[in-house]
Formats: C-alpha cells, sequence, structure tokens
C-alpha cells in the first residue's frame, strides 16, 4: 500500500523512467501505432465493415423476402384451397346436371320406346286381325266349295252356278251366326 501511495504522489514521468520506458522508443511505436491503424481502419477495417453491413443487409433482406414468400405461400395455398372447394362444388353440380339430364333423356326415350312397343303391338294386333279375317274368308270360300262338291257328289248331280252361290251364301250365313 505504501507503493500506491508513492505512485499517486509522483509525476506521471517518475513512474515511466520507474519502469523504464524509452521516451522516444515510445514516441515511435506510438506513432507507428497511430499510421497502423490509420491504415488499418482505412484498408481493412473499412472494407471488411462495409462487407459485413452488406452481408448483414441480405441477410435482413433474405429474411423480409422469406417472410414475404411465406405470406405468398400462406395466401396461394387459400387460394388453392378456395379454387379447389369451388371446382369441387362445380363438379358436383355438373354431376348433378347430367344425373338429371340423363333420367330426363331416359324417361322420354322409355316413352318413346313404350309408344313404339304399342304402335308394333297394334301393328301387329291389326295384321293379325287382318290375317284372320282374310283366313276366315278363305275358309268360307273354301267351306263353301266343300260344301258345294260334297252336296254335288250326295245328290249326284252337277250344281250349277246360282245353286253354288245360293249354298255359298247360306254356308257363310250360317258360319257367321256361330
Amino acid at each position: 500500500m505504501i507503493r500506491i501511495q508513492i505512485f499517486a504522489a509522483a509525476s506521471p514521468f517518475q513512474v515511466f523512467k520507474d519502469f523504464g520506458v524509452n521516451w522516444q522508443l515510445f514516441l515511435t511505436q506510438l506513432v507507428v501505432f497511430l499510421i497502423l491503424l490509420w491504415l488499418l481502419k482505412r484498408y481493412a477495417f473499412g472494407p471488411v465493415m462495409a462487407l459485413l453491413e452488406e452481408r448483414r443487409r441480405r441477410v435482413v433482406e433474405g429474411l423480409d423476402n422469406a417472410a414475404k414468400a411465406e405470406e405468398r405461400l400462406a395466401s396461394t395455398e387459400k387460394e388453392r384451397k378456395e379454387i379447389l372447394e369451388q371446382a369441387n362444388q362445380e363438379a358436383g353440380r355438373l354431376i348433378e346436371e347430367a344425373r338429371e339430364a340423363a333420367a330426363r333423356v331416359q324417361e322420354r326415350e322409355s316413352r318413346k320406346a313404350v309408344a313404339q312397343a304399342e304402335q308394333i303391338v297394334a301393328q301387329a294386333r291389326e295384321a293379325a286381325a287382318a290375317d284372320h279375317a282374310r283366313m276366315l274368308a278363305e275358309l268360307k270360300g273354301e267351306v263353301g266349295r266343300l260344301v258345294v262338291r260334297t252336296t254335288g257328289q250326295v245328290l249326284g248331280k252337277v250344281l250349277g252356278p246360282e245353286d253354288q252361290q245360293r249354298l255359298q251364301a247360306e254356308t257363310a250365313d250360317r258360319l257367321r251366326a256361330s
């Protein structure tokens, strides 16, 4: 503690001398240090600091761009979901419309098929009725001829055209009645 008091009471130059400091060498080193400090600041620290500042600016810009890209991605994802939902709704609506249209077409075609079937059945009935009537007429004519021939053979005489017509008419009347 005594030494500390001595250092505090002594002049600063005396302290340097007690520690063996050479003033000329000290000043030369100080000047070289200041020149070196100035050179480093100007040519080394300045560009390094500018480079670090540029890198910091790019990192901040990259983070901002990443945040913006993330926001755009979220926005795009939201839009994609909305568009997909709208497309699904539209597809559902179109499918329902197609089903309704198919049901209408099926109903219309079914009605057409039923109408055609009824028309075919009606035509078949008419054809059958016409065939039936034609066959009955042929049958009546044939029966009439057979009756005339049989009657002629039974009676043993040849019937004349008037007798044949009369017998055919009587037979046709009997057939209609039955």
